[in-house]
This record gives structure tokens, sequence and C-alpha cells, in this order.
């Protein structure tokens, strides 16, 4: 079982903590006898093993450890949205090894891989209960597959919690399974794994032993501290860590709200068994940023200069300074001022114009009817936003009741201004930046956890107008691949590849690699038309593939839908020289749809459907949800024509990722982020180039999502 390797800038590291601990630290803000939901053993709201139909507030979310005599259990749970509940989880199984290849694997312990999902049916009502049902360790191995139905009621300090499970939930088999009466197929549940495991067995379903459960939640006078007790619906015969001794089918346990980041967990479950554990916890939701920044620009109608006395270097400053948009290039036509310029502060725009339209209103003499301020990213002119300056400074002065900067603005698609004359530019040729980088995989068959830890180099260079060379190169500081296998190909030992191994064999490229060049290529991009944008790009276009390839993309301003298509031929690079070729290649392409589900606020629905770098087709779908302080969670998943037998173990490529705004953590505003992503196995079918820029992200200010 191999996981893939991930480049994650480092301090990508400290972001997931920082979040976690940027809240207020007092206990007792809990509100009395509604304490927030804790969390289960699984992970995810619950009592100790048993689920519960609660749901956090939506953008909860929570890093657990969970330590029992068998098992040792790490999850991460996410409030996706109110109705939504998400869980993923490792567990380790102390009494299984990971194979029985000890000379490869040696005497690690089974690590099995698991993802939850919870459904609110109904929320609670004075005389309903919330009603939710969900389901554990969808797809993969499906130790612990189980489904249930839960309602929780809130009686004063108590929250009752009865329900119904099926699979691991099940086993008890105190009740006849209801599904039964209706359908024989409902009586007997299938074993084994579907496919090559990695694929949601609907066919296994609250089919086979049910078995009801119940608790109690005590929300004690003294805040800090719950109680909990429940009826455990599973008889541990044959467990996943063999047969365990059970005493008494009930569990106990307390949590202990030691911050308001931090809970910590004590139970005694199944009569004779110690659980302990710690649950950090944020709400994407409620995190803002803490900046130092420069105050907003005051209005100074008495300094305004006399035509021809503008301090045009001193505008570009402040424009950097203080609105963020950087490198402006300032063109004159008539009375009329262009200001060109890429925003690197901002992720707010409306933060960004206000700030930009107080400095025109200072800095440009009266005899300046307009200014009209495009916005560019990679020198692509996105939008524009016009500023009336009469309105402006009128406005700004609070001529009249309810003034707003906003009214004497308009946003329209950007110009040509290839006639006007130039009054200022900045040399803004070179951009250089290093970066400590994170390179992890988690769940190998050598080493749970496998990292190296080094630096990024990034060189890009403006040759011309629409001309771009970068060049990136990566060198090693601090590894463990020592326990890595030369010979293992990302395949289990009975499982050959069918297949080009186009990822499986990514560790040829990195374990003997101290210093790697990661990208080397020229770029030409261009506004083609009005919402048209174009590239085209050659060379070394990642760590593992080179070659030459283009990218349209149609995108209507301010609009929740866009499209576009890529085309590429790339060939395999070898894994010991930093130029040479290996014999494959391929053409590698997707169409590509990108829309806003007017129905669910800020999530965002992505479509690739074309041919991927192992020559099978098929279609990769992602779903993502922007929360209220710009964080991105995402999950994504590709189906392609390549059987789950030829694919190997997983079925499909899938995964998750968080992607967290560096202004949430730092003290000025920025509109960079940093990525966690998670792909549970690396596998070769269903594979997408990496190209280095992408026009969908470049794009962005046309219709802000992430804010870049």
């Amino acid at each position: 079982m191999n996981q893939p390797f991930h480049f994650v800038n480092y301090a990508t590291l400290a972001a997931a903590v920082a979040l976690i601990l940027h809240a207020p630290t007092r206990a007792d803000e809990l509100t009395p006898f509604v304490p927030m939901p804790s969390q289960s053993d699984f992970g995810g709201t619950g009592l100790l093993q048993m689920p519960s139909a609660r749901m956090n507030k939506e953008g909860e979310f929570s890093i657990n450890y969970f330590d029992t005599d068998q098992y040792r259990r790490y999850s991460l749970s996410l409030q996706l949205f109110p109705w939504l509940e998400t869980t993923v989880r490792y567990v380790d199984v102390r009494t299984r090894l990971y194979s029985q290849n000890t000379e490869f694997s040696g005497d690690q312990t089974l690590k099995d891989k698991g993802i939850d999902a919870k459904f609110r049916l109904l929320k609670e009502r004075q005389w309903l209960p919330e009603l939710s049902v969900g389901a554990r360790d969808m797809g993969g191995t499906g130790l612990f597959a189980s489904e249930f139905v839960a309602a929780s009621k809130r009686i004063g300090p108590l929250d009752l919690t009865l329900g119904m499970g099926w699979g691991y939930l099940g086993t008890r088999g105190n009740i006849s399974n209801p599904f039964c009466e209706v359908a024989g197929g409902f009586c007997e549940r299938p074993q084994g794994t579907l496919g090559s495991g990695g694929k949601f067995d609907v066919n296994k379903m609250f089919r086979g032993p049910a078995a009801l459960f119940g608790g109690v939640e005590y929300q004690t006078p003294w805040q800090p501290l719950r109680l909990k007790l429940e009826y455990d619906s599973n008889d541990y015969v044959n467990d996943v860590a063999g047969t365990l001794k059970v005493d008494t089918p009930m569990n106990v346990g307390a949590v202990y709200r030691a911050f308001d980041w931090l809970d910590v967990h004590a139970g005694w479950e199944r009569g004779n068994t110690m659980n302990l554990g710690v649950t950090m916890r944020t709400n994407f939701n409620e995190l803002t940023p803490s900046w130092n920044d420069l105050p907003h620009p005051q209005y100074q109608p008495d300094a305004l200069p006399n035509a021809g006395q503008e301090d045009w270097g001193t505008l570009q400053g402040d424009l950097a300074n203080n609105a963020g948009y950087r490198n402006a290039t300032v063109l004159r036509q008539d009375n009329t001022v262009i200001v060109t310029a890429e925003q690197a502060k901002y992720r707010d725009r409306a933060e960004a114009n206000a700030r930009a339209g107080m400095l025109f209103a200072n800095q440009l003499p009266a005899d300046i009817e307009q200014v009209r301020l495009v916005e560019t990213k990679k020198n692509l002119p996105l939008t524009e936003q016009q500023f009336d300056m009469t309105a402006l400074r009128q406005a700004a002065d609070n001529a009249y009741i309810g003034a707003s900067l906003n009214d004497a603005m308009i946003q329209a698609e950007p110009g040509d201004y290839s006639d006007a004359t130039e009054v200022a530019a900045v040399d803004s040729r070179y951009r250089f930046g290093v970066s400590p980088v994170l390179q992890q995989s988690f769940g190998g068959p050598e080493s749970f956890y496998i990292y190296q830890i080094g630096l990024l180099g990034d060189l890009e260079t403006n040759l011309a107008d629409h001309w771009l060379a970068s060049t990136a190169a990566y060198v090693n500081l601090v590894d463990n691949y020592d326990k890595l296998d030369e010979t293992y190909n990302g395949y289990a030992d009975n499982d050959n590849p069918t297949l080009p191994q186009v990822r499986t064999l990514v560790r040829k490229y990195i374990k003997d690699s101290p210093v790697r060049l990661q990208n080397l290529q020229l770029t030409w991009m261009d506004r083609l038309a009005p919402n048209w944008y174009a590239q085209a790009y050659g060379g070394y276009l990642e760590l593992m593939f080179a070659g030459a390839g283009g990218e349209v993309l149609y995108r209507p301003q301010n609009t929740n839908w866009a499209l576009g298509a890529n085309l590429n031929w790339v060939k395999q690079r070898d894994f010991d020289s930093q130029f040479g070729m290996l014999d494959y290649a391929v053409t590698t392409g997707h169409l590509g749809a990108y829309y806003e589900l007017p129905w669910l606020d800020d999530t965002l629905l992505q479509l690739q459907s074309g041919q991927y770098l192992a020559g099978d087709k098929g279609a990769t779908f992602e779903l993502s949800h922007k929360f209220d302080s710009g964080v991105v969670a995402g999950a994504f998943a590709t189906f392609t024509n390549v059987s789950s037998e030829d694919y190997g173990e997983g079925s499909f490529t899938k995964g998750f990722y968080v992607s967290i705004p560096f202004d949430l953590l730092t003290v000025s505003p920025s509109t960079t982020s940093s990525t966690i992503s998670w792909v549970p196995l690396t596998r070769d079918g269903g594979q997408m180039l990496g190209r280095r820029y992408g026009l969908y992200g470049l794009t962005d200010a046309r219709s802000p999502y992430f804010g870049l």
C-alpha cells in the first residue's frame, strides 16, 4: 500500500496547529447546558464507540487521537455543511502486522484508512429529536464498515441518543434487521472486498445483523466537564483485532474541555479496557485575521497637486504598499489615467479598490476626470475598475448623506490601451523566492510516516509582455528515506502493474536525488478577446514529465461558470538524469467545466474529462466549499475506463484537501495560501499532468472564489 508524496509549503505544518490555537481559551465561555457536541472514539460527533445524531456548527474542524489496548485511532473531522459531517481516519491495529512479508514491512502493524459521512435528516425541534443517518469506513478494506440511523434529544443537561447499527455496529444482533422483513437480500451481509478495494460497496449497506445502541451525555454543573454512558451494539466477536473480551456492553467516559480549542477524553470500555484521547478543534467559519496593517488613506482635498505636478513614483509606491497593487504601470489618455497592476495583498477586492480610490482622490490633479484600474495576473488583464473622479471626491469628502466610494466605481471588461501614453512603469522582470517544503507520505508499507524536508527555489522572469520563463529546483535537507525499499514498484506483492507506471515510480525520482530540477519552462499567455484567455508552454513541466502543451479558457466576468480545455504531448523524464528522457510518451488533455452551485453557497463543482497520463480515458469530479474565513475544503474522485483489477488496490483515484489563506496566520494581509492534501493511495490510473499554471486559478479575480 503506497501513499503519494505531497509537496507542501512547510508553513503548512504550522498552519493546522495555528488554526486550532486561533481561538479564545476560556472553557467557561460554553453556553450552560448546551455544549458543543463532542467527538467519539472513531472521530465525528458521538458518545464513545457509538455515534449520535448530533451535528456541529458549520465549519467545525477537529483533529482527534484515541488510544485503547488494541487500537490507536487518528482522525480528522469536518462539518462541511450544516447537514453533512465528514471524517477521515487511520486505525493502527496493534494485534496485526501490515503484511505477511516481514522482510519488507518488518514488524509494522496494520494501518487501516477509512472515510465516514453523516447526513442530518431532521433538525431537533421542541418535540422532535435530531435524526441522522451515516456510514463508517466507506470503501477501502471495510474492516470497520457500518451504517447507522440515530436520534438525539436534549432534555435539560441530558443529551439522549438511540440508534440502530449494521455491519461493525450491528454484530450484537439484539434486534431483527427491519429491511430483512421487506426484502430477503437484506438478511445476509456480503463478505469480502468489492473489486480491488476503495469502492463504496452499496451492496453491503444496511444488510445482515442489526443491533440497537443508545446512551446519554450529561453536562455537569461544572461546564468544562461532561460525562458519557452508552450501550455498545458491537459484541467484538471476530473483531478486526481478534475476539475481544467483553465484561459488559456498557461503556462510560468523560470529556473535559481544558481550553476552547482542546478536549481531553477518558473512558472505560467493555468493562476491562481504558480509553484515552485528545481533540483539538477550531471553526473555519469563525477564524478572523489579526493584521498590523497600514491605515486606510484619508481624504486630503487641500493637498491636491496641480496639473503637471503629479508624483507618479509616490502613487506607484502607495498603490503597492497601501492598496496591494504592485508593479503598477501608469498610462495617460487625454484626461483619463489607466493603471495596470497585480493585486498581491488583499483577498477582499472591495478593500483594495477603496484604498486605491482614496489614493487617486488624494494624488491626482483636478483635470483628471477618470481613472481605470486594470487588475492583471501574469500580465493577463482580468478586470477593470473605473473611477469617476468628481463623484469619487464627493464621496470621499462625505458631500452627501450615505456617501460611499462605491458610488463612484463601475466594474467593466478591461479595454485596449495600446494607443495610450506611458507615464510611469516599474521594472518587474524578475521574481525569485525560496520556501521550505515538506514532502510526506502516510500509511506506507515500510513505515507509517515517510518525510523529506528541503528548500524550493523558484525563479520567474518576464521576457516580454506575454512571455514568461520559469524554473524551480529542490534541495533536500533531511529525510528518513533510508526506510524505502528501492525494488518496490508501488504495488502489492501479488498485484503487478498493467498500466504504464506514470506515478507509482515516484520514489525512483526522489530517493537518491538531493537536488532535483522540478520545473524549467517557457510560457506564453494572452487574452485573445474579451472573456477568452490562452496559454502555451514547453519544457520540463513537472518532476516526472517534460513536453509541450496549451490551454484555452472562456470565462465571462462576474458569472458562476467557465469552460476550458488543455492539450499536451509529454514524455517521461529519466529517474537519475535531470535532463534525460525515458521512452514513454503520451498525449493527454481535458475539457473542463467550472460551476459555482447556486443552491449551495460558496461551493464550486469542477469537471475535467479527457485522457490521462497512462492513456486511460475518463473524468475527474471535484467539489469544494469555501468557509467565511477563506479556508477551502474540497474532495475529488476520478473514474476512467480502467477496470478495478487493472487499476489495482484502491479501484479509482480519490482524495481531499484543505487550502488555508496565509493571512489567517500572519500579521499582514496576503493573497497566498497553502494546501494540505491527502490521497489514500498512489496508482497510475486517472493521473493528470502537473502544470505550473492553470488559467482558471489565474483568472480568479473575474469572479472571486479563492481570493487569489
